[in-house]
Formats: structure tokens, C-alpha cells, sequence
């Protein structure tokens, strides 16, 4: 739409069902890329992607051509698709539900992404659990635990 503009810059974190350790460091990739595509295909920049064996965080600026929900959807949809066909897992692989999403100014977007691709730094010291947690906390987004990802040791 003319005359419409726009700076929203949002980071999404997703879990593997059942937080379950299953994409392979040496596919991680092969999944950045196609992630990228993804987001780009829906008018998004992506300015940040790293994928841990059981999570992912996706760092964007994103265009409001799409409700928030169905962004989300339609890229766990296709990436569940696309991990399959290619086989980068051993066994059948499906994100779980859920996820979250957190908006940033434009003066964080250099710490965030910085965040984002530091991911295995941050997880030698915090879970993601640990992480998941500070996030909602951070930005005061209540919480019922029961809706919250499984979390498994």
C-alpha cells in the first residue's frame, strides 16, 4: 500500500516437539538458508538465524503484510516440510506449538542480532529454558507454565 511505512523489528523463538536435541550441527545450515527464504518470501528481512539442535531464533524486520500468527505458521509449516524431505534428521521431525515473539527498537537491532548468532556461547552457561524464561520476564508477558514449551531434562 502507498504511503504506508514501517520499522518493526521482532525476534521468534520456536523448540523442536519435545525439545528434543535433533538437528544435526552440520545441517543447521542448510536450514539458515532456507529459513532466510522463508522470511524473505513473505516481504521480511531476516537480519539474524541461528538454529540450536532443539531450538531456533529468528531475528526479522518485519513488514505487516502478514498477521504475526500466520507468518509463524506458514514458515514452521514449510521448514517441518522441507527438514523431512531433505532428511537433516534421523527420525520424523515436527516443531512443537507454540512460540515467541519479541519486538525490539531500531537502537537494539545490532545487540540482538549479536544475541541471536552467539546462541552456542549463551547456552554453555543458561538453558534455554534459563533463556525462555528471562525473555517473558524481560518483557513482562505473563505466563500459565502449563502453556509454556515442554521442557525436558
Amino acid at each position: 500500500m502507498p504511503n504506508t511505512f514501517s520499522q518493526i523489528y521482532l525476534q521468534f523463538v520456536f523448540a523442536v516437539q519435545n525439545r528434543k536435541s535433533m538437528i544435526p550441527k552440520e545441517k543447521k545450515e542448510d536450514l539458515h538458508k532456507y529459513m532466510t527464504g522463508l522470511v524473505q518470501n513473505r516481504k521480511a528481512k531476516m537480519i539474524a538465524v541461528h538454529c540450536m539442535p532443539d531450538h531456533i531464533h529468528l531475528f526479522v524486520g518485519y513488514k505487516p503484510s502478514f498477521l504475526i500468527s500466520d507468518f509463524v505458521k506458514e514458515i514452521k509449516v514449510e521448514s517441518n516440510e522441507f527438514i523431512n524431505d531433505k532428511k537433516l534428521t534421523n527420525r520424523k521431525f515436527k516443531w512443537q506449538e507454540g512460540y515467541g515473539v519479541f519486538s525490539y527498537s531500531h537502537s537494539h537491532v545490532d545487540r540482538v542480532a549479536k544475541y541471536v548468532l552467539n546462541q552456542e556461547k549463551h547456552h554453555k552457561v543458561r538453558t534455554f529454558r534459563e533463556e525462555y524464561l528471562d525473555l517473558l520476564q524481560k518483557f513482562k508477558i505473563p505466563y500459565d507454565e502449563k502453556y509454556l514449551f515442554r521442557f525436558f531434562n
